[in-house]
Parts: C-alpha cells; sequence; structure tokens
C-alpha cells in the first residue's frame, strides 16, 4: 500500500529484512574476498552511509572507514552531470584494499569521478559495493564488484537515500512518485 506524504507517494520497492539479508550477503563475500587482509571503506556521503554503518558491522575483517562528499544532484531529481568534491578523506589510501561504498549505481559519471581521483593515490586494490544498481541510467560504463539489488529506472529514496535531503531515514527503499 503507497504511503502518501503531502501529495507525493511512496511505494515500498526492497523492504528492511530483504535490505537486511543482502547486506549480510555482501559482506560475506567481501570478507572472503578479502580473507586475512584488512579492508577500508569508504563511504560516499550522504547517501551511503545508513548502508556503510550495516555493511561494517557484518564484514569479518579488520577494517578501517573514511567518508568522502560528492556532489551531482543537489536538490534536484536528475543528475547535473557536474561532480563536485565536497569533502575529501581524511587519511591517505596508499597500500590498502580500498572499497568505495555507494547507496545507488546510476548514471555512473560520480563513481567514473571518484575512482579516477582515487586509483591517483595508489590503493592496493580498489572495488566498488553498491546498496542499489539501475544500469538501464548509465552514460559511463562503470561496474560495483558488489552489488545489493538491480533497481528499474523509478527514482527511489529511504535507507540513505534522498530527495532533498528528505526520506533518507525510511527502513526500506522506496518509489517516490512526485505531483505532475
Amino acid at each position: 500500500m503507497p504511503v502518501v506524504a503531502g501529495k507525493e507517494k511512496l511505494k515500498i520497492l526492497i523492504r528492511r529484512a530483504a535490505i537486511q539479508k543482502r547486506v549480510r550477503e555482501v559482506a560475506h563475500q567481501i570478507t572472503k574476498d578479502f580473507a586475512g587482509q584488512r579492508v577500508h571503506l569508504i563511504g560516499v556521503l550522504k547517501g551511503a552511509c545508513i548502508f556503510l554503518s550495516d555493511l561494517v558491522r557484518e564484514i569479518n575483517l579488520e577494517t578501517s572507514i573514511d567518508f568522502i562528499a560528492v556532489s551531482s544532484y543537489g536538490k534536484n531529481k536528475e543528475s547535473s552531470g557536474q561532480v563536485r568534491l565536497l569533502k575529501d578523506l581524511d587519511s591517505s589510501i596508499e597500500g590498502l584494499n580500498v572499497i568505495v561504498v555507494e547507496d545507488i549505481l546510476d548514471t555512473g559519471i560520480t563513481l567514473t569521478y571518484l575512482l579516477r581521483v582515487l586509483e591517483q593515490r595508489k590503493p592496493k586494490s580498489l572495488r566498488i559495493a553498491a546498496l542499489l544498481d539501475k544500469p538501464s541510467r548509465r552514460i559511463k560504463q562503470v561496474k560495483a564488484d558488489y552489488i545489493g539489488f538491480q533497481i528499474p529506472n523509478d527514482f527511489v529514496v529511504g535507507y540513505g537515500l534522498d530527495y532533498a535531503e528528505r526520506y533518507r531515514n525510511l527502513k526500506d527503499v522506496c518509489i517516490l512518485t512526485l505531483p505532475e
């Protein structure tokens, strides 16, 4: 049943229980892939903060975390195509097994930019974990190494994803329909 917020409509796409199960599976795969090694997770703010928090607690390895903030959306529903670095990392990633943790892999513009920036900093390895993958919107060819869910071309919010800084606190991932 759709939830109505003002004239905006929310319809659940992925329930909290399914998200939790999939986060555990992704964490298990990361633990297996990096057995006996340390991993350094970089959360892309603000959207990935909830996914990163749940993911890091399920990884059974030595871990460290940092955050980076970029913007290509602002308060819009569509990407501007221009990526700006808003907050850089706090420490060096040279020689580390780095996993960029992203809420959604959409056009690929933001991640292509981030990978270019991070590769210059000489990590031992560089991988991508995305909660959601929307391949139908891809402009830049980039693939995540770890994907939570592949989703259709709908505008989604919840579990960290927002629309104009709203809806991040929803426990489910929901399709947002705006009034005409």
